[in-house]
């Protein structure tokens, strides 16, 4: 409770400040000009119209850069709790079930079930690590590579086999997949990143039976489109874009169902603007989840003849 009354008055604090000193602008403005307008002084008035003016911008931008900076470390303190997290809890859980192996003897089955868990862990753990290091060298990600021709289906069919094997569900029970023949001009580790992320996402945050669909369209101007529905709640209109902002996580890390770090869809934005792309999401006009649709410049796949 301290830490998000803190985070109140800090927010509070600044935009308070900027409305006093506005006010006190206006108020001395507005003296100005009629003192001046009586005595005649245009050229007083003047200078000082556009002073005072000058002022009111000044702070008004204050007020801006001081509440985006107070609301980016906010979204940094969600990151460093929920990476916190993130790592204590594989942590904790293979010191357990080490603890466990040590101390008695485990038969066969159960003993391969334990080492099912840690392995599933120390995935956990690796993938969190990944991702932050990808973050730190996103600029230069892939680009020991070429760009080449990269066919869109056996890809996302992979990411969805790699998510579903992450998740444990059967992929035919979860993914469909309407696909026209494409191929996008990219390095591969760049597209694997973008649609791995959505994929993971689709499925983290469906229903308790999660369904997923996956669509590409070639459009008519040298866009390949990919859409990736899920069947979860949906995100409100306010939050489509904020989503895409570093460390960003909506609602308390106190109240939150799901993992995460808040940096997946700021990779997949940012990779997505590096191949001059456009990434959205939207509602399901019919039921409910959501809809993320990446358009990058690409063409139909030729047919061998």
């Amino acid at each position: 409770m301290a830490f998000h009354l803190r985070k109140k008055r800090s927010l509070h604090l600044p935009i308070t400040l900027s409305v006093i000193l506005v006010s006190l602008n206006i108020l001395l403005m507005v003296f100005w000009i009629i003192l001046l307008a009586r005595q005649q002084q245009w050229g007083g008035l003047a200078i000082g119209t556009v002073g005072f003016s000058v002022l009111l911008c000044g702070i008004a931008v204050y007020m801006v850069i001081a509440v985006k900076e107070i609301r980016l470390n906010q979204r940094q303190s969600n990151f460093v709790d929920s990476v916190t997290h993130e790592l204590k809890s594989p942590i904790a859980t293979l010191r357990l079930y080490l603890e466990t192996l040590q101390l008695r003897e485990i038969e066969g089955p159960q003993r391969e079930q334990f080492y099912g868990v840690m392995e599933g862990e120390l995935n956990r753990l690796n993938s969190l690590i990944n991702q932050l290091l990808e973050v730190g060298r996103l600029d230069a990600i892939g680009h020991r590579y070429e760009p080449v021709e990269v066919p869109l289906e056996p890809l996302l069919r992979q990411c969805a086999k790699s998510a579903s094997a992450h998740h444990k569900r059967e992929e035919d029970q979860v993914f469909t997949f309407d696909v026209e023949a494409a191929v996008v001009h990219a390095r591969p580790m760049v597209l694997e990143m973008i649609f791995g992320n959505l994929i993971d996402n689709a499925l983290k945050y469906g229903a308790a039976e999660p369904f997923v669909d996956v669509q590409v369209r070639v459009g008519t101007r040298g866009q390949v489109i990919t859409r990736i529905s899920d069947n979860g709640g949906g995100i409100s209109p306010n939050q489509r874009k904020k989503i895409f902002k570093m460390f960003y996580r909506g609602g308390s890390e106190l109240e939150r169902t799901q993992k995460g770090t808040g940096l997946g869809l700021y990779i997949v934005r940012t990779l997505v603007h590096m191949l001059k792309g456009k990434v959205t999401v939207q509602n399901r006009e019919s039921g409910t989840g959501s809809i993320f649709e990446v358009s990058l410049p690409g063409r139909a796949e030729l047919c061998e003849s």
